[in-house]
C-alpha cells in the first residue's frame, strides 16, 4: 500500500492544472513536467512502445504474454487539474485508521472536512485517507487514476504467471477544459475497447453521460449619463440578470440528480454596454438536450422580439456549442465490455455502482472516436477543491480491478 502512496503523491505534488483561455495543447506547458516522468517511469519498469508526442500524449504498450489470440484493451486516464481551483503547492495530509470523526484540514483557516456534511466519509471508517491542507484541491482526479494503471502495469510486469493480451496504456492533458480526446490518435492507440480510470467511489462502474453543450450569450446595452437616463439607458447586466431569472429554477446543478438535466450559469461579466453570460447545458437524454438548446435560443429571440423598437439590432446573441455527447449508444453494441468490469469487480469482492455519470470524461469522446470506452471508478470524492480526499484502499481496489480485466479479457473465449 504504501508504493502506492508514494506514488500518488509524487504526480499530485506537480502543478498540471489547465488554462480554458490557452489555445495551445497542453493548455499550459507545466502538464508536462508530470507527462515527461510517467514516460520516464513507464520506460524504467519495462513497458514497451513508450511514446509523448507534441501534444503532450502519452501511451505505452505492455506485450501479451499468451499464445492464442487476445483482443487488445486500453487504460486512460487524465494528468491535468482542474481550473475551477488551485493545484499549486499541494501539500497531502494521510490520515491513518481513520475514526469517523471531523478532519482538520487548515487549523488557521478552520477549514474541516466533516462526514456531518460530507457522509461518504463514514464508507471509509478505519481506512486510510489522503486529504487536501485545505488551500488547495488534491488532484485525485485524475492522478489517482494514473497511479492505478501504472502500479497495475508494474504488477503484471512482476507477476508474469498473470497471463493477458496487449496492454495499451494512455495518458492526456485538457481533460478538465473538455479537449482531453480532441488530439488523441485512437488509430495509433490501437485498442478494441478501453476504460478511463476516472470515476469517485469504489465500484462505480458507468457508460453513460451526459450530452454537453456550452453557451455564451452576449447582452447588448446603451450607456447614457445616469442623470438624463430615463428611456434612454438600457443596462446590459440588468438585461442579463432578467435573461437568467428566466431559466429553470429548479433545473440547476444543486437540485437535481441521477438522470436530471439542468443549466448550469459559470461565468458573469460585463458593463452597462456589454455583459457576457456563460452556461453550460447538461442532459442525458438527447430529446432534452436538444429541447435545453432550442430554450436559450428561444428565450434570446423574445428579448430581441421585445427590444428590437428601441435598440434596433439583436440586443441577445446566443451562441450554443455542442462538447460531448452520451456515450451510452457507443457502448451498449459492445456491452460485453462492461460486463468484463462487472466480473471482475465482483470476483474482488466489490459490489458495482452501475450508474450515469453526471458529467464527461474522455471516455466519452473516445467512444465517438471509434474507441469505446466505459468508466471505472478511481476513488476520490470532492473532486475540484480543498474538501477533496481520496481512499488509499479504493486506489489498491481499483489497481487490482485493471489487473482482473487483463486477466478476464485473457481467459474469455471469443
Amino acid at each position: 500500500m504504501q508504493h502506492i502512496i508514494d506514488r500518488f503523491i509524487s504526480y499530485v505534488t506537480i502543478d498540471t492544472e489547465s488554462d480554458p483561455n490557452s489555445d495551445t495543447t497542453p493548455s499550459t506547458k507545466k502538464q508536462l513536467d508530470l507527462a515527461k516522468l510517467l514516460v520516464k517511469e513507464l520506460k524504467a519498469m519495462g513497458m514497451t512502445d513508450v511514446t509523448i508526442d507534441k501534444n503532450g500524449y502519452v501511451m505505452a504498450t505492455l506485450e501479451s504474454n499468451v499464445e492464442h489470440e487476445v483482443p487488445t484493451i486500453g487504460f486512460v486516464s487524465h494528468y491535468d487539474t482542474t481550473p475551477d481551483f488551485t493545484g499549486a503547492n499541494v501539500k497531502p495530509q494521510i490520515i491513518e485508521n481513520y475514526d469517523g470523526g471531523d478532519i482538520i484540514l487548515n487549523k488557521e483557516q478552520n477549514i474541516v472536512l466533516s462526514p456531518s456534511y460530507f457522509k461518504d466519509l463514514l464508507l471509509y471508517k478505519g481506512q486510510t485517507l489522503i486529504t487536501t491542507d485545505g488551500t488547495t484541491l488534491l488532484g485525485a482526479d485524475d492522478k489517482a487514476g494514473i497511479t492505478e494503471i501504472m502500479s497495475a502495469m508494474e504488477y503484471l510486469i512482476q507477476h508474469p504467471e498473470i497471463k493477458h493480451g496487449k496492454i495499451r496504456v494512455g495518458f492526456t492533458p485538457d481533460e478538465e477544459i473538455g479537449r482531453g480526446a480532441h488530439k488523441f490518435d485512437v488509430e495509433k492507440f490501437g485498442c478494441d475497447w478501453a476504460y478511463t480510470m476516472d470515476g469517485s467511489q469504489i465500484g462505480e462502474l458507468e457508460y453513460e453521460n451526459f450530452n454537453a453543450a456550452g453557451a455564451k450569450i452576449t447582452f447588448k446595452g446603451k450607456s447614457v449619463h445616469p442623470g438624463y437616463a430615463k428611456g434612454k439607458m438600457i443596462n446590459s447586466m440588468l438585461l442579463a440578470s432578467k435573461f437568467i431569472s428566466k431559466l429553470p429554477k429548479k433545473e440547476i446543478p444543486e437540485k437535481t440528480k441521477g438522470y436530471e438535466g439542468f443549466f448550469h450559469v459559470v461565468g458573469i461579466s460585463g458593463s452597462i454596454e456589454e455583459t457576457v453570460v456563460e452556461l453550460i447545458i447538461r442532459d442525458h437524454s438527447s430529446k432534452k438536450f436538444i429541447k435545453r438548446k432550442e430554450f436559450i435560443h428561444k428565450l434570446a429571440n423574445k428579448f430581441n422580439k421585445k427590444w428590437k423598437n428601441q435598440f434596433g439590432d439583436e440586443i441577445v446573441i446566443a451562441e450554443v456549442k455542442d462538447q460531448y455527447y452520451n456515450m451510452k449508444e457507443k457502448v451498449e453494441p459492445v456491452f460485453h465490455i462492461v460486463e468484463i468490469a462487472e466480473k471482475a469487480m465482483k470476483e474482488l469482492g466489490i459490489k458495482p455502482i452501475i450508474k450515469p455519470i453526471r458529467g464527461g470524461t474522455d471516455g466519452c469522446q473516445l467512444s465517438y472516436k471509434g474507441l469505446p470506452c466505459p468508466n471505472i471508478f478511481a476513488g476520490g470524492h470532492n473532486f475540484h477543491g480543498k474538501y477533496e480526499y481520496v481512499p488509499v484502499e479504493s486506489m489498491v481496489k481499483a489497481t487490482e480491478v485493471i489487473v482482473k480485466i487483463a486477466e478476464i479479457t485473457a481467459a474469455r473465449k471469443s
